[in-house]
């Protein structure tokens, strides 16, 4: 018998089954597909069908849109049945709020290329004549979306795969795995070991407890989802699309003369908190009447003919969740050769896309879509513990439908990581969000308002706006503190560590011990796979800082790229150093006051990091900053934070010093220019691309990219970003439309208000025969404003004051 495979699938639902379909597409023949049960027994046999395409991602909305495409054509190239129905889908608005959210879907379709409607109530009503007007006050609606049996999809993505090759072994569980050199070398079941060259975690519910079995840590789990089967329905109507009633909480879908009703109530349970037993399989859960009845009775209201039919059945199944109630796909950093395409809240629709992003990830190294919001390097180790997981789960469950404010923060499972200064920082008004875990403040509540959040979509409506304004302020005049030590740090250490460094980044990095170099990491196509700022504080000792939750994603980068004989290592460093920011025009006269050493522009230039004391506490000063003022990085030993804070601020009052948050930060990087990995730049841009030229030598003859970026740099680009404030004060987050002669000609990358130059500010990338064109506006929210493009940054272009 067969025991050996280049490719092990775990699973076969929708995404076991799509992975293994697309694989042999794309030239892989030793394939096997691994189920404890049997085909489609996980979640997929009994979800509900949707397919919907619109994410707030641009490339997560390209991968749904693959969906479709192989959905488009699938039935014919099987000869299986698949009872796709490409008729549509709505969505209603019954309130103000969620009419602007439309709108801000509507807008990010339009950049995306992809179809949606404006519906007026009656015209909603043509679509879908079963329900009730009462409130609806819009809609929107895609053409292309659909549903589909999942059942019928999964057996013909098998049998696609089968047809070229791919073996498919039902029956047989998977207990364990044979470790050695960080790789997996055997899979343990039930029924014997099967060596491998690599092992693809697509379990489903089952994702977390797979990868614990290899030491692979995955926030894959599962809650109850309840949906209701009406009786016939006299005379339903035909081609009707599927529908969502968010503010009702609740969904449709057209089912054999009747309706599929389902929603998102806010106290579902997790599923087997304990562990799944191990004999689950094609299943159902109890059904619950009583916590189901909260959503008949709004779907009573919506579609009152369902009062007069009957129920023909109420289904209760487990369903994937991650611990951000997106997918988990991507290369696991523990292991050499385990990847995991698992946690699918909605698999169905996904599924198609997924399985071909997936399939490029393993056989060339990357999706052909940067998916750094799905991938599982974005997690941190608090994710994947029960203790987070599974109330988390049912707060997201509960939210699916819940008004998506921009800068909404989750409320469960708060205060896992805290800066030293969070008590401090609390006292003093420090209204926090939650990023990797960790609490940091977004800005401060002055005295006697609530230290809480009031969101809303113009940033101008809510109860921040002014305080984030003066944050600003006190940045760009005076002086401010600002807490980062949720910054991910590390040290690259060791024999090697230059030579290392010089194969990864971009720029020069044999500088002179204490030289901080701002620099990117690109992969072999020059895109930028980390933008980060290296200390060297030796002559093989490197310390590197990058964001708060893309520590796990650049250091596995790194460490991916460490020869095995590089004589260089790693060093976490995050938990020991708490980092305090003093920012501003008047940064120096209250630092000189509390050190003991000279920090005169002469003594210690931008870009340059020195040890220095502040207070009695030894810190590391890093002369750069993200706000775009004169100003140090204060890296400290984490039982000195809070001392070095007090003599800061007891030095500062004379200056007027004050606190400022996340949103001031955001707002003067975006004054001055500064990019956001994830946003700005990913690995779909190149630093030339982004305006970061100037990082490259070109002189260095090996680094990883550099002869994509040689070429760019003879040739020249296709595209580039560029810069622009809005004549109308709009509010842009991102994903908004840039329009030239009402074409779509980009999608903004980021998007905030500029206090200091009073505007809103965007981001977006242009074909480089515009990038030096104006006439150019932009649609937010369903408005469109003038744009104005702009050569350079828009504050201290000549970095005069960031370099004082």
């Amino acid at each position: 018998m067969k025991s050996h495979a280049e490719i092990l699938i775990i699973g076969a639902g929708i995404l076991g089954c799509s992975l293994a379909y697309h694989l042999t597409r794309m030239g892989k023949k030793d394939v096997v597909v691994l189920e404890k049960s049997g085909i489609t027994h996980g979640a997929t046999w009994h979800a509900a069908g949707l397919v919907g395409q619109l994410r707030t991602s641009r490339n997560i909305t390209r991968m749904l849109t693959h969906s479709v495409e192989l959905y488009d054509q699938l039935e014919a190239e099987t000869g299986m049945a698949i009872d796709w129905k490409k008729y549509g889908s709505l969505r209603l608005a019954c309130s103000e709020e969620r009419e602007m959210e439309n709108k801000r879907s509507l807008t990010m379709a339009k950049s995306f290329g992809l179809e949606m409607q404006w519906l007026s109530p009656k015209e909603a009503g043509d679509l879908f004549p079963i329900m009730s007007l009462e409130d609806v006050r819009s809609a929107v609606y895609i053409p292309s979306d659909g549903y589909i049996d999942p059942s019928g999809v999964c057996q013909a993505l098998a049998k696609g795969a089968k047809d070229k090759g791919a073996v498919f072994v039902v029956g047989e569980r998977v207990t364990g795995f044979k470790i050695e050199n960080r790789a997996v070398k055997a899979v343990e079941t039930d029924k014997g070991s099967w060596t491998c060259g690599l092992v693809v975690n697509c379990a489903g519910m089952w994702g977390h407890e797979i990868g614990k079995l290899a030491g692979v840590r995955v926030p894959s789990f599962a809650v109850e989802h309840q949906y209701l089967i009406t009786d016939p329905i006299p005379d339903m109507p035909k081609r009707m699309p599927t529908m969502r009633d968010p503010d009702h909480l609740i969904y449709y879908k057209p089912e054999v003369r009747g309706l599929v009703v389902g929603g998102y109530e806010p106290d579902t349970k997790a599923f087997a908190p304990g562990g799944i037993p191990k004999s689950f399989a094609q299943e159902l859960l109890q059904s619950n009447f009583d916590r189901f009845e909260q959503l008949a009775k709004l779907a009573g209201k919506r579609t009152p003919i369902i009062n007069t039919v009957g129920v023909r059945e109420l289904l209760n199944g487990p369903i994937p969740y991650s611990a951000d109630a997106d997918f988990v796909m991507g290369k696991a950093p523990e292991l050499e050769n385990f990847y995991c395409t698992t946690g699918f809240l909605y698999g169905i629709a996904a599924g198609g896309g997924a399985g071909r992003m997936m399939a490029e990830w393993i056989i060339e190294g990357a999706p052909s879509l940067n998916l750094w919001p799905l991938d599982v390097r974005r997690f941190s180790f608090h994710h994947t513990t029960r203790h987070f997981m599974y109330p988390r789960a049912v707060e997201l469950y509960g939210h699916h439908y819940k008004l998506h404010r921009p800068g909404d923060e989750h409320e469960t499972m708060r205060g896992i990581r805290r800066s030293p200064l969070y008590d401090t920082l609390k006292a003093r008004g420090a209204v926090f969000g939650s990023r990797a875990g960790w609490e940091r403040p977004n800005w401060f509540a002055p005295k006697g308002q609530p230290a809480e959040d009031r969101p809303a979509y113009d940033r101008a409506k809510t109860n921040w706006f002014a305080s984030v304004g003066e944050e600003h302020r006190a940045i760009r005049e005076s002086v401010a503190l600002i807490d980062q030590t949720s910054f991910a740090k590390f040290e690259l250490v060791g024999p090697n560590a230059l030579h290392a460094l010089q194969r990864l980044a971009v720029s020069e990095m044999n500088k002179a011990v204490g030289s901080t170099i701002y620099t990117q990491l690109c992969n072999a196509k020059g895109g930028i796979e980390c933008d980060l700022t290296i200390s060297r504080l030796g002559a093989e000792r490197f310390y590197f800082v990058t964001g708060s939750a893309f520590g796990i994603h650049d250091r596995h980068w790194i460490e991916s790229h460490l020869r095995r004989d590089a004589q260089a290592q790693i060093l976490e460093m995050t938990s020991a150093r708490a980092v305090i920011n003093i920012c501003g025009p008047k940064a120096r006269d209250v630092l000189q006051a509390v050190t003991e050493e000279d920090i005169s522009n002469a003594a210690f230039p931008f870009s340059t990091n020195r040890q220095i004391t502040v207070g009695a506490a030894p810190v590391l000063a890093i002369r750069i900053g993200y706000v775009g003022e004169l100003g140090w990085e204060l890296h400290i030993p984490t039982e000195y934070a809070a001392h070095v804070y007090d003599v800061l601020r007891e030095a500062g009052e004379a200056h007027g010093i004050r606190d400022a948050g996340y949103r001031a930060i955001d707002s003067c990087r975006m004054e001055k220019g500064y990019l956001y990995w994830s946003s700005d730049i990913t690995p779909d841009y190149t630093p030339y691309e982004a305006g970061l030229g100037f990082r490259v030598n070109l002189k260095k003859p090996d680094f990883i990219g550099r002869e994509v970026l040689a070429k760019q740099k003879e040739l020249g680009v296709a595209r580039r970003l560029c810069t622009f404030t809005l004549e109308k004060p709009l509010p842009v987050y991102g994903g908004e439309a840039v329009l030239q002669d009402g074409k779509v000609v980009g999608v903004t990358t980021s998007g905030n208000f500029g206090y200091t130059i009073g505007k809103s500010i965007a981001f977006a990338y242009l074909p480089i025969e515009l990038a030096h064109a104006q006439d150019f506006e932009i649609e937010a929210f369903g408005e469109v404003s003038a744009a104005n493009r702009h050569e350079g940054p828009l504050y201290d272009p000549k970095n005069e004051r960031l370099k004082a």
